[in-house]
């Protein structure tokens, strides 16, 4: 019998396509950011914007990311991603969903993600019980279920039926399977009374044969 914590750190591989009017198509297209800053000084006033590009005929559009902003009231650390196209903070801003629909009604996302698992304790305790820790740099559309099931090795129908006997919570409340996994959310499972818990902890932890290493793609839908 054990406790076992495992962190997943989920990192999308695809920023979310807006889809807007195409001049060159002539019709609504999802357009794909190029993760390439472009700024315009004008004085002391600066522009900057986030480059996107349509999937079909390569024109492009120009996400604000600011305009006509002082450079003394633009932080430095974000001034210099800006200037040298830091691409750990452009692909923030691609994700940033928020922001993204002021300039979008539809957006197109994608649940493909590398999910890297590493065992943060292991202790002795008298049943099995199983705590994910979910760690994500970037907004994802991965529901709750169909990654509890895919990492695991579980039917979606198995996970909905720890939910319905509350096997299964987060951060000590209900779970909601159907909402996106969020940054921060810690998933509890009791396995007690299950008599596959060693094989479902060892998938958690990345071990076993479910997992080939503790670094992998995911691409459930969404």
């Amino acid at each position: 019998m054990s406790i076992l914590h495992v962190q997943w750190t989920i990192k999308p591989l695809f920023s979310p396509q807006p889809r807007l009017g195409c001049a060159g198509c002539g019709s609504s297209r999802p357009f794909k950011s190029s993760d390439k800053i472009r700024l315009n000084a004008n004085g002391k006033l600066l522009d900057a914007w986030l480059i996107y590009r349509c999937t079909q005929c390569d024109s492009t559009w120009n996400r604000p990311i600011f305009e006509r902003r002082n450079v003394r009231d633009i932080d430095l650390a974000t001034l210099h991603a800006l200037q040298n196209n830091d691409y750990d903070w452009v692909r923030g801003f691609a994700f940033n969903t928020g922001q993204l629909r002021r300039h979008a009604k539809q957006i197109d996302e994608f649940p493909e993600s590398e999910i890297q698992k590493v065992v943060l304790c292991r202790m002795n305790y008298p049943s099995h019980q199983l705590n994910l820790h979910m760690k994500l740099p970037l907004e994802t559309s991965m529901r709750a279920d169909r990654l509890l099931a895919s990492e695991l090795g579980l039917s979606r129908a198995r996970i909905q039926e720890f939910e319905l006997h509350r096997s299964l919570s987060t951060s000590g409340m209900a779970v909601n399977l159907r909402k996106a996994v969020k940054n921060g959310m810690t998933f509890q499972l009791d396995l007690s009374n299950e008599i596959d818990a060693l094989g479902i902890m060892s998938a958690a932890a990345g071990e076993g044969d479910h997992a080939r290493s503790n670094s992998r793609t995911n691409s459930a839908s969404a």
